[in-house]
């Protein structure tokens, strides 16, 4: 629908920005805390870009003062920032870690004095390496009451200060690449494993979800999910088909136990007959009822297109981590759907898809099919920045980036979805997990490299001073510049 007058963002719009804290903390092994999956994984050769990890990382937890002042010289409005569960329990279980805890107080603590609001993240990807050691982690159904545990104590710490939260962050990028391409932890290629650590998840998200209403009753709560919505190559019969295959089984697979507290009958029957549906135990349909979450949180950053795949047809591609644009290559499951080069959309040089009303298309989708509130929980450009003469980094291809998504935005608003709020990714550039330190996400450039802490200055890139702007006239810069 094309609109001839459009109402502007609301005047509580939280406009924000996200972080994670394997990926900008450090201090891994200081003040209590444990071991994570990735404080491992990212020591074993091979596995990261130039052998590249989150060790000192952007030494956020010894800088937090200085990147909050500076969010709040942005004007943020709000902060999305994840718990490291090592840092509060070591084990995983058993004794609590009081530093641990005291350092999330101080983070929150520090963001209010700024008027800015605190969004937590309960999971982001880093589970302490002493249940996966224990019991491998999200594979076992102990991991379920592990994590309540884990996330009552934080509901119990900082309920009175944080309304937000987002229980479990892209369970569907994680777990694949955990599982189908071993490319994270537990770095194994078993799609029987996959299916049935999902089901542990969502089983630990309904569960967090179910006690969050004992313990925050006037919060809100929400998964975070990779969506990338599904484009057909062609209005080719098989293609379409392809499309709708690569949709249930790549977004609502997820999304539908999320909001509906069941899996969708048609990939659920598919994986029956595959003997790869996880195993059921009694309790675990009326468990996953209980999650429905106060909205759905949205990591977007691209639409992905699909053709007819054979029986005999492509599997694994090869995925770009090193920024070498037209690196990446076709994967799929043969008899389903496999991915395929979108013509009519640019792609970044990590060849992701740059198409801003896919984010609009995908809002809807979610608003049509669920019924809820969404808070874009993600969403940026990932590029290589330079750091000029005189400390300055134009970084333009990422305001326009930004910009065009945050059109759409409004634009989905207009056609009748509820946004709360959007946090870009990301505040400071970060870790990349598996893309080093070279592949840039912030408005705030941190000199360092994969092999070399350097200075870690922080220096602020001109998307800084533009999403200030942005900020600062609750949207109507976009429409203005």
């Amino acid at each position: 629908m094309i609109h001839t007058n459009l109402r502007p963002f609301p005047k509580d719009f939280l406009w924000g920005s996200a972080s994670a804290a394997y990926q900008i903390e450090g201090a891994w092994n200081e003040d209590g805390k444990g071991l994570s999956v990735w404080d491992v994984f990212t020591k074993i050769e091979g596995k990261t870009y130039q052998g590249s990890n989150g060790d000192v990382a952007m030494d956020h937890y010894h800088r937090y003062k200085e990147d909050i002042a500076l969010m709040a010289e942005m004007g943020l409005k709000a902060y999305r920032f994840s718990v490291s569960w090592p840092r509060i329990y070591p084990n995983g279980y058993g004794e609590v870690n009081e530093e641990g805890l005291r350092f999330y107080d101080r983070v929150i603590d520090e963001l209010m004095a700024h008027g800015i609001e605190p969004v937590l993240t309960l999971y982001h990807w880093d589970v302490p390496q002493a249940l996966m050691d224990e019991y491998g982690a999200w594979e076992s159904r102990r991991i379920i009451e592990d994590f309540d545990n884990y996330c009552v104590t934080l509901f119990k710490r900082y309920g009175d200060r944080v309304k937000y939260w987002v229980s479990l962050n892209e369970q569907n990028y994680n777990t694949n690449h955990g599982f189908i391409t071993a490319m994270h932890p537990p770095g194994v290629k078993d799609r029987k494993r996959f299916y049935q650590a999902n089901h542990h998840a969502f089983l630990a998200n309904a569960k967090v979800i179910d006690s969050f209403r004992t313990h925050v009753p006037g919060g809100q709560i929400g998964p975070s999910f990779a969506y990338s919505p599904a484009y057909p190559a062609s209005s080719k019969p098989e293609d379409m088909l392809a499309f709708e295959n690569a949709e249930e089984f790549t977004n609502f697979w997820w999304l539908d136990v999320y909001c509906l507290g069941h899996y969708p009958q048609i990939p659920l029957r598919y994986l029956e007959e595959q003997g790869l549906a996880p195993v059921f135990e009694k309790g675990d349909v009326e468990l996953l009822r209980k999650g429905k979450p106060d909205f759905v949180g949205v990591n977007y950053y691209q639409t992905i297109t699909y053709e007819h795949n054979p029986l005999n047809g492509v599997a694994e591609g090869k995925m770009n981590t090193t920024g070498q644009k037209g690196s990446n290559q076709s994967t799929g499951l043969p008899g389903l759907y496999k991915t395929a080069s979108n013509p009519n959309l640019e792609t970044s040089n990590w060849d992701w898809a740059i198409d801003p009303i896919g984010l609009r298309i995908g809002l809807r989708r979610i608003t049509s099919r669920y019924g809820l509130p969404v808070f874009i929980t993600e969403n940026g450009l990932g590029e290589f920045d330079k750091l000029e003469q005189e400390d300055t980094i134009h970084d333009d291809y990422r305001i326009a980036y930004l910009k065009s998504h945050l059109v759409q935005c409004l634009q989905a608003m207009n056609d009748g979805v509820e946004l709360i709020g959007y946090c870009s990714w990301s505040f400071t550039d970060v870790l990349s997990w598996l893309n080093g330190y070279q592949k840039r996400y912030g408005f705030v450039y941190i000199d360092r490299d994969e092999t070399d802490e350097r200075s870690l200055r922080r220096i602020k890139k001109d998307s800084f001073h533009w999403y200030q702007e942005v900020i600062h006239t609750n949207g109507e810069r976009l429409f203005n510049s």
